[in-house]
C-alpha cells in the first residue's frame, strides 16, 4: 500500500485513565452437602445460583439442616436476607455415600409397605423365601420421594404378603471432612471440595469474597485449608474464610469463657478468618452463625454500595435466639460479647433494637496488633481493592514499558482512590511508582511495582462520653 495520503483521517491514542473493573464485594462460595439425589443433582461442580427456587431445583432441598449444610444457607441466604448471588459447591456423591438395607422383611398393610428410607437405590423386592424376585411396574410400584411401595392387584404379591426387601440409600454421614477439604486426583486432574474454589472466577467471572462451609468448618482441617484458599485464590485473589467454633462434641467449649483457648489451640487465628461462635436459632430451627454472618455482611455492603468498608457488627440478625450450648441456655451481654471479641471472636448480643452481629476483629486478634489484619472492615477493604488492582490492570499485562504506560497506571489508580475518599469510603490513599522499589535489574526483566497507601476508616468499637460536675453552672441560680 502506498505510504501517500491526500484527505483527512482520524487517529485515536489509548485513553490516559482506566476506570476499574467493578466486583461484588461479598460473593459467598459455599462447600458442604446438598439432598442432589433427589433432583439428578451436580455433585463437586460449582454453581452460580441467584435464587431459592432455582437452588432448589439444581440441588434439591431437605430440612435437615444438619446432614444438608447447603440447604441451611440457602435458607439463610436466599430468604432470610434477600440476597444473590452465591456459588455452591456440594460433595455428596448418591454413588459413593450411601448405605445398605439387605433382606428387611416387612408385611404389606392394605396393600403397602413404608421403607426405613426415602430415594431409595436399585431396590429389589423377592418373596419371603427368595424364591420369587417382583418387578416394578408389574408386581408393585414405587413412591421414592415418599420412600412407599404399592402392590399392583394384577401382580404377584398377595394382599398380605411379607417380602423382602433390598435397597441403598443415600446416607449424608458418609461424608467426611476430607472430602469437604477435597483434593485433586492425580490421574484425571479433576477437582473436588475446597479445590474447586479455583474454578470459580475462569467459570463465571466473579471473584469470590467469602469462603463458608456451615456445618463443617468447625473442624479445624477444613478451617485451615479455607483460610489458605482465602490467602490466594488463582494466585491473586484474596476472600475472607467465614468459620464456626463447634457447639458440641468432645472438647468443643461449653462456656463462652473457655471459646478464646479453643480458637487458640486449634489455630482459629488467621487474618482471613472470621471466627463465629455459637449457633443461632430461628423459629426453633438451629443455624451456624457463619451462614447468618456471611449473609448479614454481603446485605451491609450491598446498603454501601458494595463496597466492604462498613463492619457488619451493630447491624441486625434475622434471629430470635442464640441455640443452647453444652445443654445450657447461652445469654451474652456486651461484658461478655466485648471478652469474645478481644479474643478476635465474632458472635451473636441482644442488647439494643434486638440480635445483632457483635465484634468487629479477625481471628488474627489480639495475636496480631497490624490494624489491616485485625480489623474485619479493613481486611476486607484490603482484599476488595487488591482484587479490583488485579482485574483492572490485567489487561495491561505484557505491554511494553514505557514511561506513559506507568503513567496511566499511576494517574488511573489515583482517580479511583481519590473518588473513594470523597465518598468516604477509605480516608485516603495514592499510588506511587518508587525508584527504590523498581531496581534496574528487575524492570529489565518486566517486573514493575507500584506501591499502594491505603487508609480505610477504623470502626467505632468503643465511644467515651467523658462526664464531669461543673459547678460554674450554680451560678445561673443567681442570674435573673
Amino acid at each position: 500500500m502506498s505510504g501517500y495520503k491526500h484527505g483527512v483521517y482520524i487517529l485515536e491514542r489509548p485513553t490516559a485513565l482506566l476506570p476499574p473493573r467493578r466486583i461484588a464485594a461479598g460473593l459467598p462460595v459455599v462447600v458442604g452437602t446438598a439432598p442432589v439425589h433427589t433432583v439428578a443433582g451436580p455433585v463437586n461442580q460449582p454453581r452460580l445460583i441467584y435464587g431459592y427456587r432455582e437452588f432448589v431445583e439444581t440441588f434439591g432441598f431437605d430440612q435437615d439442616f444438619g446432614a444438608y449444610t447447603l440447604c441451611e444457607f440457602a435458607r439463610v441466604f436466599f430468604t432470610l436476607y434477600n440476597l444473590a448471588p452465591a456459588v455452591f459447591i456440594n460433595v455428596l456423591d448418591p454413588a459413593r455415600h450411601r448405605g445398605t438395607v439387605s433382606e428387611a422383611e416387612k408385611t404389606f398393610v392394605e396393600g403397602r409397605i413404608t421403607l426405613e428410607h426415602t430415594y431409595p437405590q436399585e431396590p429389589a423386592l423377592t418373596s419371603q423365601d427368595g424364591a420369587t424376585t417382583y418387578q416394578e411396574g408389574t408386581d408393585y410400584t414405587l413412591d421414592a420421594a415418599e420412600g412407599v411401595v404399592t402392590r399392583l392387584e394384577s401382580g404377584a404379591i398377595g394382599a398380605g404378603d411379607t417380602v423382602k426387601v433390598s435397597y441403598h440409600y443415600v446416607d449424608p454421614a458418609a461424608v467426611t471432612p476430607d472430602e469437604v477439604i477435597g483434593g485433586v486426583d492425580a490421574d484425571t486432574g479433576v477437582k473436588s471440595g475446597l479445590e474447586l474454589v479455583s474454578e470459580v472466577f475462569p467459570r463465571f467471572r466473579l471473584v469470590p469474597g467469602q469462603i463458608v462451609a456451615p456445618g463443617w468448618s468447625q473442624y479445624p482441617a477444613v478451617a485451615a485449608v479455607m483460610a489458605a484458599k482465602a490467602e490466594g485464590i488463582n494466585g491473586c485473589f484474596k476472600a475472607v474464610a467465614v468459620v464456626d467454633v463447634p457447639v458440641a462434641g468432645e472438647g468443643a467449649p461449653g462456656l463462652y469463657s473457655q471459646v478464646p483457648a479453643w480458637t487458640q489451640e486449634h489455630n482459629y487465628t488467621d487474618r482471613q478468618m472470621v471466627v463465629c461462635w455459637p449457633k443461632v436459632t430461628l423459629g426453633g430451627a438451629e443455624h451456624w452463625l457463619s451462614s447468618h454472618l456471611a449473609g448479614l455482611m454481603c446485605r451491609t455492603d450491598s446498603e454501601h454500595g458494595d463496597v466492604p468498608h462498613k463492619s457488619p457488627s451493630n447491624e441486625p440478625l434475622v434471629v430470635d435466639g442464640v441455640a443452647p450450648v453444652a445443654g445450657r441456655e447461652v445469654w451474652l451481654g456486651p461484658e461478655e460479647g466485648a471478652y469474645l471479641n478481644g479474643q478476635g471472636v465474632v458472635t451473636a448480643l441482644n442488647f439494643d433494637g434486638g440480635w445483632k452481629a457483635w465484634g468487629n476483629r479477625t481471628g488474627a486478634y489480639p495475636g496480631s496488633s497490624e490494624v489491616k489484619d485485625t480489623f474485619l472492615p479493613i481486611r476486607r477493604m484490603f482484599n476488595w481493592v487488591g482484587n479490583t488492582l488485579v482485574l483492572t490492570w490485567w489487561q495491561r499485562l505484557d505491554f511494553p514499558v514505557t514511561r506513559r504506560a506507568i503513567e496511566t497506571m499511576v494517574d488511573s489508580a489515583n482517580v479511583w482512590l481519590n473518588g473513594l475518599a470523597a465518598r468516604e469510603i477509605i480516608l485516603g490513599g495514592r499510588v506511587e511508582f518508587r525508584a527504590d522499589e523498581n531496581p534496574v535489574s528487575e524492570v529489565m526483566d518486566g517486573v514493575v511495582r507500584l506501591h499502594v497507601y491505603l487508609t480505610p476508616p477504623s470502626p467505632a468499637r468503643e465511644l467515651d462520653f467523658i462526664l464531669e460536675y461543673d459547678p460554674a453552672y450554680l451560678q445561673s441560680l443567681f442570674n435573673a
